[in-house]
C-alpha cells in the first residue's frame, strides 16, 4: 500500500532499497511526484539515491523510475515536420565536439536533428558552453522556438526545455553535488527520459568507455548501452548504440572555442581525419535509423553540412561568421626523448583544460570561452625530443602551473608504435539487449 504521505513514502522506500528490496512501480510514481511538488525533501531523496548507487534497480524499476520522469513534464510531438527525426546523444568525454558538425551534417542529407544539449562539468566538455562562444547563439530555446528553428534548419542544437522532464532536471543537480552521478540506473534513466520527452523518432547513442569518460570499463559501458536502448525501444524510439574509444582526446582541441574552431574545419571540409571519421561514421549510423541511404561524406566537402550549420546559428541569434574568441599560449608541454607517442591521457589533458578555466567543479561556476588545451601530435605519431605536444591555451596565466600538475603523466612515449586507434569499439543493437 502506498502511504499517502510522499515523505512517509520516501522513508519506507530509503529503509528498503539499502536492503535490495525492488521498489514497486506506484510506489516510485507517488515518490517523485511528490518530490517535484516539495513534499519530499532533498534529504531524504538524497539518502535514496545513493542507496540505489549501492544497490542498483531491476529493469522494471528502470523503467518506472523513466516513465515517472517523462510524465513530470511535456511530451513534444515532432510529427508535423516533413523530415524524420534523429537524435545523437554522447555520455561525454574530452574533446568532443562530434555533435557541433553531426547535427548539420544528418541535416543536409534529409533527417531533421533536435539536439538537446547540456554543460560541462569537472573534466568533460559541455556542448551548449562551446556554442555559446559563437556571439550571439542562444542556448534557451522554447518548444515553439526549438521548432522554429528545426523547421528552417533541419537541425537545432539547444538546452532541454524546463518544460521536458522536470523531474530528472531536479535529480540531476541533486546527484551531482551528492555523488550520485555514476549509477548505470541513473544515467540511463535520466538520458533516456529526455530524450523521450524530446519527440525524436530515433536516436545514436554515443557510448565513451576509457580513462576520459564516466565509464572506463567496457563491460559498464555496454550494460549502460544496453539499457538505453531497451528504454528507447520501449517507447517506440529505434535505438542503436556504438561504444567509442575515450582513452586519449578526440580531434586536436580540447575547450570551448577552440573545439568550435575544429568543428568549423571539419564543416569546410579539413579536420582531423580521425575525428572526421568518427563524425561520418555517426552521421552514416544516424541516417540508416530512419532509412536514408545517402551517403553523408560529400556534404563535409561540398558546403551543404556547412550551410546547415550557418543556418541553424542565425536562427538562434548568432553570428557563424564572427571571430570566436582567441586565448594565447600560456605554456607547452614538449616531448622528453625521440619515440613514438604511445599514450595521451584523455582524463588528464581534460582536467589540465579544465583548470585552465574551460570546465566547471559546480554546474553555477563560469567557463571561460578561451581556455583549453591544443593537442599538436596524436597517438601513434613519431616525436622528437623537445617538440611540442600541448599547448596550454587561456587567458589566465595563473592558472597554468595547477594546468601542467595534471600533464605530468598525461604523455607517454615508446620505442615502437603502438596499435592503431580505433574509436568505434563496438556496436549495439536492440537484439543485443535482451
Amino acid at each position: 500500500m502506498t502511504p499517502s504521505d510522499p515523505g512517509a513514502l520516501a522513508l519506507e522506500l530509503i529503509l528498503a532499497k539499502k536492503t535490495g528490496a525492488a521498489l514497486a512501480p506506484q510506489d516510485i510514481a507517488h515518490l517523485l511526484s511528490g518530490y517535484l511538488a516539495g513534499q519530499v525533501g532533498e534529504p531524504q531523496m538524497a539518502a535514496l539515491l545513493m542507496a540505489v548507487c549501492w544497490q542498483g534497480m531491476n529493469a522494471s524499476e528502470v523503467d518506472a523510475w523513466t516513465r515517472a520522469m517523462v510524465d513530470s513534464g511535456i511530451r513534444q510531438d515532432l510529427s508535423s515536420l516533413s523530415r524524420p527525426t534523429v537524435d545523437k546523444h554522447s555520455t561525454g568525454g574530452v574533446g568532443d565536439k562530434v555533435s557541433l558538425v553531426l547535427a548539420p551534417l544528418v541535416a543536409a542529407c534529409g533527417a531533421a536533428v533536435p539536439q538537446l544539449s547540456g554543460r560541462g562539468l569537472g573534466h568533460t566538455g559541455g556542448t551548449l558552453d562551446k556554442m555559446e562562444t559563437i556571439p550571439g547563439w542562444r542556448a534557451q530555446l522554447d518548444p515553439d522556438e526549438m521548432f522554429s528553428v528545426l523547421d528552417q534548419a533541419g537541425c537545432v542544437i539547444c538546452a532541454a526545455s524546463p518544460e521536458l522532464a522536470p523531474a530528472d532536471r531536479r535529480l540531476y543537480a541533486l546527484r551531482d553535488v551528492t555523488g550520485t552521478v555514476e549509477s548505470i540506473p541513473l544515467i540511463a534513466s535520466s538520458i533516456m527520459s529526455k530524450k523521450v520527452a524530446e519527440g525524436t523518432g530515433a536516436l545514436l547513442l554515443d557510448v565513451k568507455v576509457g580513462s576520459g569518460a564516466f565509464m572506463p570499463d567496457v563491460t559498464q559501458a555496454r550494460e549502460l548501452a544496453r539499457t538505453m536502448i531497451r528504454l528507447g525501444e520501449s517507447y517506440g524510439v529505434r535505438t542503436r548504440a556504438l561504444l567509442t574509444d575515450m582513452d586519449a582526446p578526440l580531434g586536436h582541441a580540447v575547450g570551448n572555442a577552440v573545439e568550435v574552431r575544429e568543428a568549423i574545419d571539419i564543416l569546410h571540409g579539413g579536420g582531423p581525419p580521425t575525428l572526421r571519421g568518427l563524425v561520418v561514421r555517426e552521421a552514416r549510423e544516424m541516417l540508416d535509423l530512419v532509412g536514408i541511404t545517402e551517403d553523408p561524406e560529400p556534404a563535409l566537402d561540398d558546403g551543404r553540412a556547412w550551410e546547415r550549420f550557418a543556418t541553424m546559428v542565425r536562427a538562434q541569434g548568432g553570428d557563424p561568421d564572427a571571430p570566436l574568441p582567441q586565448g594565447q599560449v600560456l605554456a607547452t608541454v614538449a616531448a622528453e626523448r625521440d619515440g613514438f607517442l604511445l599514450n595521451l591521457d584523455a582524463r588528464s589533458v581534460g582536467v589540465a583544460a579544465w583548470r585552465m578555466g574551460a570546465g566547471r567543479a559546480r554546474s553555477e561556476d563560469p567557463v571561460s570561452a578561451t581556455a583549453g588545451v591544443i593537442c599538436r601530435a596524436e597517438r601513434g605519431e613519431r616525436v622528437e625530443q623537445g617538440q611540442p605536444l600541448l599547448d596550454l591555451v587561456g587567458d589566465d596565466p595563473q592558472r597554468v602551473g595547477h594546468a601542467l600538475e595534471a600533464l605530468k603523466r598525461a604523455v607517454e612515449i615508446g620505442d615502437a608504435p603502438g596499435p592503431d586507434r580505433q574509436l568505434v569499439l563496438e556496436r549495439v543493437d536492440p537484439e543485443h539487449t535482451a
